[in-house]
């Protein structure tokens, strides 16, 4: 039996079957040993059956990130400039849609996953990339938010990404990453580079630590976590 079969089967004896099949679907984007490229073949396969599987009855992440931005900016909303990272179908978008934000720009290593968005008019641009170590195709201080939700799983986005994401917000400017909990010890990349890569964005005056927050039930009953950061 597979690593996700054995999940998967710890899983159904407490849940019923389509939570189980919604946890099977996300656990294999982002299994154990997955690689990026692995990762994003996984979406384009997923992507037919994706907003039922990841849509907002099990996924609580695009309305805990939508929540977390509008407390945040709780005024001209309309002229706030959002990069919503790990889009996907726009799920985010949509929220923060709902909570009066209009100019958001799109980006996801997953074109399946962003020709659905862009269906939607959603977003000004999208961008077709990763997050990681490499320059995204955008100027420093571009954006007045960044927001990252449902990004941060095993062969996702690396700590090394935080830097590229801090570099594209304006001083003053909010990141906000929402994630599992676990992954924060589950996942290695998290669990021994994580904490070192936010304290040098600190300790180099590029960003500060405004809040850290535990939430329930942001997929199915897993607890999430939101990092708000504010760029120095």
């Amino acid at each position: 039996m597979s690593e996700l079969e054995k999940e998967v089967k710890r899983f159904a004896e407490t849940h019923n079957g389509e939570q189980v099949s919604s946890y099977r679907a996300v656990y294999n984007v982002g299994r154990h040993g997955i690689s990026t490229k692995e990762s994003t073949d996984a979406y384009h396969n997923w992507s037919a059956t994706y907003e039922q599987d990841a849509g907002p009855d099990k996924f609580r992440g695009p309305v805990i990130a939508a929540e977390s931005v509008a407390a945040f900016y709780r005024t001209h909303r309309d002229k706030v400039l959002i990069l919503d990272v790990a889009c996907g179908t726009g799920f985010v978008g949509q929220e923060l849609q709902k909570r009066g934000f209009k100019q958001m720009d799109g980006l996801d290593p997953c074109s399946s996953l962003l020709e659905k968005a862009r269906a939607k008019n959603i977003y000004r641009k999208e961008f077709c990339c990763y997050l990681n170590d490499k320059p995204l195709p955008i100027e420093d201080n571009t954006y007045n938010c960044a927001v990252l939700s449902g990004g941060m799983m095993e062969g996702h986005v690396p700590c090394s990404g935080l830097y590229q994401l801090a570099r594209v917000v304006k001083p003053g400017g909010l990141v906000c990453i929402v994630m599992r909990e676990e992954f924060l010890e589950h996942v290695q990349e998290y669990r021994d580079n994580l904490e070192p890569v936010i304290t040098d964005l600190e300790s180099r005056a590029i960003w500060r630590l405004i809040s850290r927050t535990v939430v329930p039930n942001y997929f199915l009953d897993k607890n999430g976590v939101v990092f708000n950061f504010v760029k120095c």
